[in-house]
């Protein structure tokens, strides 16, 4: 492999199953364009690769063939297209796009077909991505630009580090970011074989998994470095229940683990110039705030009122993300007086009980089933407060982006919510660092005592804009992030 030692910074390979705008189905897809855009900013010279979904073709128009991978076993024929995506203003960063039309050219979802089934062939379709990113990442790589580290991402691309362990020529190193735990890509053991690893990789020691093959696993043992997208989350797994049946191996790599805090665009998520809200609005003018929180009680037919504390949240309607519990607290939030407004959509049975309950409570609960990108910014603008009672939360995006708006999180103290959200107290109010509430057991009563004590601090004027202030002058743009992640590419290529 080039030495990178006369370059700047070393060259980057960010394999990803999904990236914004071209195709999204969570909180990877804007960390795989919000990350790269910042390292493209300090000069990384980094490089995408992901899959030729129908919508990351369309997505990308001026594109051209670099190479072929018609004689790989195990996959059908390939080709890679090389592109480039606009990220943001000043990053228009390299993209490498696999176009294989028998794995990705299908109507339905990126990992689900149209009737919400995993795809039957996962395993090959990300076996492939996997497979190229380590090809690139290696002297067998069919072009000439050739990275120092391969920066993979879930279990889409877990197998690349162990494609790379058992590839006898130069190769780059591997890094290995988790983003969910909970998500592992496990498979029959069948498909070992089938993807072209070797039969002694299917052991404790390497990709099985209680009898399986597990693409994360894989990632996790053979990677150099394993990142997470929050210090604490990265503490949190190396235990049960967190761990997910991998805190064994995750403890023992506990040397080789980091956590990095994901960061917001704060170009898109800025109440200064969000396009999406009544009235713009900064931390010096927060009267202005008011004219959101009337715009959104009228969007979601809820009685104007500015003096009741209307709280808000947007999310998947899981079992994860406590939307369980707010199903609980609903009717004594409305008996408050209180109101709440959320958008989302997920599990059935949740949405048609929150959809009854808003039903039952016209004037004070409004739900919206479904997604939509202008009401999530109107609710984080026109919540007075956020609540996010996640069971476990990697990283989470919507309390820094809540705290950014001046609106004040309540949070199951998890993950990178405890990391990001610092609790209200005559301690933390007096050094100017509080900016929500956290509340420690994950039960409705705790929840509502966090709950309670945002809305007596709601009623203190001066207490409340304090608050929102605080949050609103934290950093939690991508840059500390990109030099953090910067800091460990340096350090895999001593």
């Amino acid at each position: 492999m080039p030495s990178s030692s006369s370059r700047k910074h070393p060259r980057i390979l960010f394999v990803t199953p999904e990236v914004f705008p071209l195709c999204k189905t969570g909180g990877l897809g804007d960390v795989s364009a919000a990350l790269p855009a910042a390292l493209h900013e300090l000069k990384v010279d980094i490089r995408l690769l992901l899959p030729g979904y129908p919508a990351v073709l369309a997505g990308l128009k001026s594109r051209r063939s670099v190479a072929k991978f018609d004689l790989q076993p195990h996959f059908p024929p390939a080709t890679l297209l090389s592109a480039r995506l606009q990220m943001n203003e000043s990053a228009n960063v390299p993209v490498y796009v696999i176009h294989c039309p028998e794995l990705y050219q299908r109507e339905g979802g990126i990992y689900l077909d149209n009737d919400g089934h995993d795809w039957p062939d996962n395993a090959r379709r990300f076996g492939l991505l996997s497979k190229i990113g380590a090809l690139l990442a290696s002297d067998a790589s069919p072009i000439a630009w050739i990275p120092d580290v391969v920066h993979c991402n879930d279990w889409q691309s877990g197998l690349t580090p162990a494609y790379l362990h058992f590839h006898s020529g130069e190769k780059a190193a591997s890094l290995m970011t988790l983003h969910n735990l909970a998500f592992q890509g496990n498979f029959s053991p069948d498909e070992v074989g089938k993807l072209g690893l070797p039969a002694a990789s299917f052991s404790m020691y390497g990709v099985e998994y209680y009898g399986n093959l597990s693409f994360l696993k894989a990632g996790i043992y053979y990677a150099d470095h394993i990142s997470t997208v929050s210090p604490n989350y990265a503490q949190e797994i190396q235990h049960a229940p967190l761990g997910f049946g991998l805190q064994g191996l995750l403890a023992e790599r506990s040397h080789a683990i980091s956590g990095i805090i994901n960061g917001i665009d704060t170009a898109i998520w800025n109440p200064a110039k969000d396009p999406h809200l009544a009235k713009k609005y900064t931390s010096r003018n927060l009267t202005a705030k008011t004219a959101n929180k009337l715009a959104l009680q009228q969007t979601m037919g809820l009685a104007p009122d500015p003096a009741i504390p209307l709280f808000g949240t947007v999310s998947r309607l899981t079992h994860q993300k406590g939307s369980d519990m707010l199903l609980q607290i609903a009717p004594m939030l409305a008996d408050l007086p209180a109101q709440l407004v959320l958008l989302g959509s997920g599990d059935t049975s949740l949405e048609q009980q929150l959809t009854a309950l808003a039903q039952a409570f016209p004037a004070k609960i409004a739900v919206r089933i479904g997604y939509n990108e202008a009401l999530s910014h109107l609710i984080t603008a026109g919540a007075d407060c956020f609540l996010m009672p996640s069971r476990y939360e990697p990283c989470g995006l919507n309390q820094m982006y809540s705290q950014h708006y001046g609106t004040p999180p309540v949070v199951h103290a998890t993950g990178g919510l405890a990391d990001t959200v610092v609790d209200l107290t005559p301690a933390t109010l007096a050094d100017k660092s509080a900016s929500g509430f956290l509340f420690h057991e994950m039960t409705a009563d705790a929840f509502m005592a966090g709950i309670q004590r945002a809305i007596h601090a709601y009623h203190d004027k001066k207490l409340w804009k304090s608050l929102q202030r605080n949050g609103m002058q934290k950093d939690f743009s991508w840059q500390a992030s990109a030099s953090a992640y910067l800091s460990i590419y340096s350090l895999l290529t001593q």
